[in-house]
């Protein structure tokens, strides 16, 4: 079951993203007030036996007609399992009911496998922000709607 959260709930966000192993410090709820007050903006949560075990976080960050897929995050034991798809696809109807006519997301170049998935979505890359270590090289993606 996928759940649409108020921000009020964004804890039970920050307790999944605890667990990630690629999230080394992980954003406090003070983070997610913050950048989600006053903008339109989407929080799921994904739940497997009664337990939350991924989460999307996104929100419209520029006047482009675009949603910004923020954050997200599936816990070890719950992934290939197409927990991570059902999150973006829900996330993306739900985009495009509001108007949005793309999804963009950065993520980092040392994150191989969100970049196949999101290569395999029809996400083209659209921008790179370089690093000497080029594993953290951000990528940006985008996907029209």
């Amino acid at each position: 079951m996928i759940e649409i959260l108020p921000l009020s709930d964004i804890q039970r966000v920050v307790a999944i993203s605890r667990q990630l192993p690629e999230f080394h410090n992980p954003y406090p709820a003070e983070v997610y007030e913050q950048r989600l007050s006053n903008v339109p903006h989407l929080i799921l949560v994904k739940r497997l036996d009664k337990q939350d075990v991924a989460f999307k976080v996104g929100y419209q960050r520029e006047e482009d007609g675009s949603f910004y897929s923020w954050m997200g995050g599936v816990l070890p034991q719950a992934r290939r399992k197409g927990v991570a798809l059902s999150l973006a696809l829900q996330q993306e109807a739900w985009a495009k009911t509001q108007g949005y006519l793309s999804i963009k997301f950065k993520t980092l170049n040392r994150h191989k496998k969100m970049l196949h998935f999101a290569l395999g979505r029809g996400f083209d890359i659209i921008r790179v922000d370089a690093f000497p270590d080029r594993g953290k090289n951000r990528i940006w993606l985008q996907k029209d709607l």
